[in-house]
């Protein structure tokens, strides 16, 4: 039987058919026609197929637009993971088809159906209707037939074949998110139960899942070339960035677009009359596009344009092809794939951020006016959640800061793309508004854990001493250090600076899709050494967990590099390389799901959940105090300083930090004082003069001069802060109590 036209068509349609599960019909689709070389003389704004192997049917809509002229053949090639494994001549007059033969120049609308023979039926294999996320593809080269040209190439288009079947689920989305954040809250409640070394454990499990999330959300964001399957996992875990599609609220966004001098993208409301390209093939996204754009304009035109292109290429919202076709790539993909205008991503991703803070704050209001009542009504014992209840405000600026720190990737991302893109005035004030705030927020906060542990090793020998005894101080500026260990304090900075770093590849470099490969590869390599060289996690098991999730995302930077073809590999590798880093990742983060929920289930079903976990090395919970044990101490103290006769008296209170220090307050002035660097108002006296940070009217060290204690890396465990367990001999030799040789560095 002689191959025509219906079955390169029919199966181009069904060997994609592998994507959604929603689908009980079987399919085969493409939705765009791509130029696939330079100078080619047809294509289409709208390409429609759909092929249904039940009636042997193919609806064909074309809106095509051909320079070509006279008696054409197509070379017919169909591929499947970059495998062809079929390859046809056809003659269009065979199937008779107006304005194909012979092909006129103009535009050419075809809609038609095609009825496809059992014998091309038969040679799709079942697989293709059931595989998610088909990577095949037609690619048909027009050749002239007859004349002194017979035989040349006048134009080369491929259309992507897609089944319907896709791993881009919603259940994957929901699952990954209520796990990640159950984890978060219950370490929340955990804690407040006193269980602090259970909770801290899985908060840094839980955090690590997040970052993990996220990193896998950034592959989909760069403008590398992505098989589908790639792309579709990837689109799991955009939601860890903010993109969540809401219909009314994609309406406000394109309103306050409007609204402030903006011009709102339209790709889906021309989706009935153009086609959108998903890009996906290793082309120079720079001036390969520009190419594909002006490959239709005559050479007058085209190359004074192709310059302006080239420089507009990254600043527009959608890039659009002389033939009227979009295309997509990098963060546009993104927000195509998921529903979204290019324009809106921004404020998309901004309002999930604040939405997430806000419903935050309202819950945990919530929860201390319940827990109130419950205890005014004599529900509940009124010790449960006492530390919470009555340092409720403290606690509440931890989570804001540590919701600051989860959400400081996502929004670092979009806001530094918002200053690409100028979507609007208004929208640019608040790309600059959120990202320099949160950056100088997660500074600050992350200069005042270096300052508090500088001061704890120059008073104690030992940073864990101030870190982990103040409550004020842990509750508030702990999510920057608890899930490292004390010596590794200073951990959050390169955690901040890789985000960052990884961030500006994402944003600014859109358009060099090796570039960001490149960097990607040399950044995760980076933090693959650091992370396995120096181990700054809390425990054995934590830096376990977080060095895997390094390996992995280092795996996926080299994936990303295959995927730029600068290997020059056949695209058969490209293919199955790309499933390979679906079923890997789909193992792993599996796997880190399940631990994380069954040590969250451990902690509540366990009595004591603390016990599950090893003591710490920097023994930081000798110094954990709950607020009711320092107000039973801190009554003690004062009756010891009122028995030696102190007529300072004792000055009660603790707080190792002062809350109502900023980035502006008078204390900065006096951090070379509290690190015990001597200044012009030092006392000649010496040591024995200069008073305490704690109470200006008592010593730092006694008359007799300073003692110099062990240093802590090889000192015994200390006595529990705050605790009466010091020796006569120890008292005799430090006039001061405890409370008040460890106290508040800030004043």
């Amino acid at each position: 039987m002689r191959w025509s036209l219906s079955r390169p068509l029919a199966a181009l349609a069904s060997l994609a058919a592998l994507a959604s599960p929603s689908l009980a019909e079987q399919i085969l689709q493409s939705n765009s026609l791509n130029a696939c070389q330079e100078n080619s003389g047809f294509t289409a704004s709208l390409f429609k197929v759909v092929f249904t192997p039940k009636n042997h049917t193919a609806n064909v809509d074309i809106v095509a637009v051909s320079s070509v002229q006279g008696d054409v053949v197509f070379d017919v090639a169909i591929s499947a993971y970059g495998y062809e494994f079929i390859k046809r001549r056809v003659d269009p007059c065979d199937v008779g088809l107006a304005g194909l033969c012979p092909m006129t120049a103009g535009k050419i609308p075809l809609n038609f159906n095609l009825n496809v023979g059992e014998d091309a039926v038969k040679q799709i294999p079942s697989i293709a209707y059931t595989f998610p996320d088909l990577d095949a593809k037609v690619r048909v080269f027009i050749n002239r037939t007859g004349g002194p040209d017979d035989g040349e190439s006048v134009a080369c288009v491929e259309a992507d074949i897609s089944n319907g079947k896709t791993v881009n689920l919603l259940g994957v989305k929901w699952a990954t998110a209520i796990v990640a954040g159950l984890a978060l809250v219950s370490s929340a409640i955990v804690s407040g139960l006193g269980h602090q070394n259970a909770a801290a454990h899985v908060a840094a499990n839980a955090l690590s899942l997040f970052g993990y999330f996220q990193a896998q959300a950034m592959i989909g964001l760069t403008g590398v070339p992505l098989p589908p399957v790639v792309m579709a996992w990837t689109q799991d875990f955009q939601w860890s960035m903010g993109i969540i599609r809401v219909e009314f609220m994609q309406d406000i966004f394109t309103w306050y677009q409007r609204a402030t001098g903006g011009t709102p993208s339209t790709i889906f409301d021309s989706l009935t009359t153009v086609s959108v390209q998903v890009e996906k093939r290793a082309i120079d996204l720079g001036m390969g596009l520009a190419k594909r754009s002006l490959a239709m304009m005559p050479r007058s035109i085209s190359e004074p344009m192709s310059a302006i292109m080239k420089r507009e290429l990254v600043k527009r919202s959608n890039i659009q092809t002389s033939s009227g076709s979009y295309i997509v790539y990098g963060i546009q993909r993104v927000a195509f794939k998921a529903g979204i205008e290019s324009t809106n991503l921004f404020m998309t991703g901004l309002v999930f951020f604040c939405l997430l803070v806000m419903f935050t704050c309202g819950a945990v209001a919530a929860f201390k006016g319940l827990l109130e009542l419950a205890v005014k009504k004599k529900k509940m014992p009124s010790e449960k959640f006492l530390e919470f209840r009555n340092g409720w405000l403290t606690v509440l600026k931890g989570i804001l800061f540590r919701l600051t720190l989860i959400g400081f990737p996502q929004m670092a991302i979009l806001c530094l793309w918002e200053f690409t893109q100028k979507d609007s005035a208004a929208e640019v004030v608040l790309a600059v508004f959120f990202f320099f705030g949160m950056v100088i927020t997660l500074g600050w906060a992350a200069f005042k854990v270096i300052m508090i542990a500088r001061r704890s090793i120059t008073m104690h020998h030992n940073p864990a001493y101030i870190l982990f005894s103040d409550p004020q101080a842990l509750n508030k500026w702990g999510f920057l250090y608890v899930q490292f260990r004390a010596s590794a304090y200073y951990f959050i900075v390169p955690v901040l600076g890789y985000a960052l770093i990884k961030a500006m590849f994402l944003a600014f470099a859109q358009d060099k899709g090796t570039a960001q490969a490149v960097g990607f590869l040399i950044i995760e390599a980076g933090a693959l050494i650091g992370a396995s060289v120096l181990r700054p996690w809390m425990d054995k098991k934590t830096n376990s967990f977080n060095i895997a999730i390094c390996a992995m995302n280092f795996v996926n930077s080299v994936f990303l590099m295959i995927f730029t073809e600068v290997f020059n590999q056949p695209p058969l590798v490209t293919g199955v390389v790309g499933v390979v880093l679906w079923i890997t990742n789909a193992v792993f983060a599996l796997i880190l799901l399940l631990m994380l929920i069954v040590s969250t289930i451990f902690v509540f079903f366990r009595e004591n959940p603390d016990g599950r976990y090893q003591i710490m090395a920097d023994d930081r919970t000798s110094f954990m105090k709950s607020q009711t044990h320092l107000a039973q101490t801190t009554e003690l103290d004062a009756l010891a300083a009122t028995a030696r006769g102190d007529k300072s008296g004792f000055k009660g209170g603790l707080d190792l930090d002062d809350d109502a220090e900023s980035i502006t307050s008078d204390s900065l002035r006096h951090h070379a004082e509290h690190l015990g660097v001597p200044s012009a108002n030092t006392s000649a006296t010496g040591l024995s003069g200069r008073a305490s940070p704690a109470n200006p009217a008592m010593p730092l060290f006694p008359a007799d001069g300073p003692r110099s204690p062990p240093r802590y890396h090889d000192r015994p465990a200390s006595p529990p802060f705050g605790s009466s367990n010091y020796g006569p001999a120890f008292r005799a030799q430090n006039n001061s109590s405890p409370w008040q040789r460890g106290a508040g560095y800030e004043h």
